[in-house]
């Protein structure tokens, strides 16, 4: 009652059709169901780590030179991926690996802001294996330093660089599509506004992280669970189109809002902002962007993204990105690729933020994921 009453004090309980605010009533038949809806039998559940490398420090270990253990001469584990998973009863094919995105973690996936269900939830009720990674350097998978100031190691595992960075609430404000700044909301909001501050609260520093490093992981988890479906967000595009590069056991990605990558020499120009430009992608060689015209990719956009360049330059590049992701599609589909860009207001999905997985009508978005798993023979058992 209280979100209802909320949302009615905005003006905005009906900025997305189809949506029961009690339930989140999905769109019924093989793809849809509800939240809540009693029990789930886990044939198996656990976590488990992947990748990674020992480092020592220079010097040697004595243990009696502090109380406390001291850095020098210790070995420690970086750059590993934390994997969490769930396998219900009678299992569909593919399990789905999700991967966050910047400033956050695998929470993401799980409970929404506001309480609902999130993805891990909706898509084991759906029959999905399901394996949620905190990606290396982020997390529950630890950090790129063992002592000091978080950075990059170099090969004498002494810091070189020191890059960390966290979204607050006003970069998110705008970035994430919470409203077009702070404090202002969009008039057609589907983000659960009432758990704004629950949702800052999981954000977590950007630690120094490398796209080789990130997506070796993720091919080393393939490596281990065999074929999958591979699900980003945001900064994680860019580690799932790697690894499906270089990976046979990516049967699938789709990509909520990614960067993207081109074949080498072939990269477009930076797209023109209101101030600047913005670069329009990272280059793989034409074997890696010849596999990924193998697999069926999907990118999906929400809502109120601009349509023309605006002085917001943080909102603006959001507006190139979704003018790069039409050259990305048409370059894979031109070597026979099975790309797709999915815009959520075209659906009729209406208000959804960057993390629409989190939204009020995050059954729907759901939907439209297993619709594209069913189209691309995908969701089998």
């Amino acid at each position: 009652m209280f979100l209802n009453k909320y949302l009615r004090s905005l003006g905005l309980l009906a900025v997305v059709p189809g949506m029961m605010l009690g339930g989140c009533a999905g769109t019924g038949g093989s793809t849809g169901g509800s939240a809540n809806e009693g029990p789930i039998t886990i044939a198996s559940q656990g976590s488990f780590f992947v990748g990674g490398r020992q480092v020592t420090a220079a010097g040697k270990f004595d243990a009696t030179a502090s109380p406390n253990p001291p850095t020098a001469g210790q070995t420690y584990w970086v750059d590993q991926m934390y994997v969490q998973y769930q396998i219900p009863v009678n299992a569909r094919k593919y399990p789905l690996i999700f991967v966050h995105g910047g400033s956050g973690t695998g929470r993401v996936w799980e409970t929404t802001p506001d309480g609902r269900e999130g993805f891990q939830t909706i898509f084991l009720r759906r029959g999905f294996p399901v394996y949620i990674v905190d990606f290396p350097r982020r997390g529950r998978a630890g950090y790129p330093s063992f002592g000091g100031p978080f950075g990059q190691l170099d090969d004498k595992q002494q810091i070189v660089a020191n890059r960390t960075g966290q979204a607050g609430r006003e970069y998110a404000w705008s970035r994430w599509r919470l409203g077009p700044k702070y404090p202002d909301v969009f008039p057609v909001q589907a983000f659960p506004m009432n758990a704004v501050d629950s949702f800052l609260q999981h954000l977590v520093p950007t630690v120094s992280d490398n796209a080789e490093i990130i997506s070796g992981a993720l091919v080393k988890l393939l490596d281990k669970i065999g074929p999958a479906v591979v699900v980003t967000h945001s900064q994680s595009g860019l580690f799932g189109w790697l690894a499906g590069a270089r990976s046979p056991n990516v049967k699938g990605i789709v990509a909520y809002e990614p960067g993207f990558v081109f074949k080498q020499g072939e990269v477009p120009p930076p797209i023109p902002m209101y101030k600047g430009s913005q670069p329009s992608g990272t280059p793989v060689t034409p074997s890696e962007f010849a596999k990924l015209a193998t697999i069926p990719l999907q990118v999906v956009y929400g809502d109120n993204i601009p349509r023309q360049p605006i002085p917001d330059l943080i909102a603006d590049g959001r507006r190139a990105q979704v003018v790069t992701s039409v050259m990305f599609a048409d370059a894979l589909n031109k070597q026979g690729g099975q790309a797709s860009v999915l815009h959520l207001p075209d659906v009729g999905l209406r208000g959804n933020s960057h993390f629409m997985f989190s939204d009020l009508n995050n059954i729907q978005v759901a939907d439209e994921l297993s619709k594209f798993l069913n189209a691309k023979g995908l969701d089998g058992r």
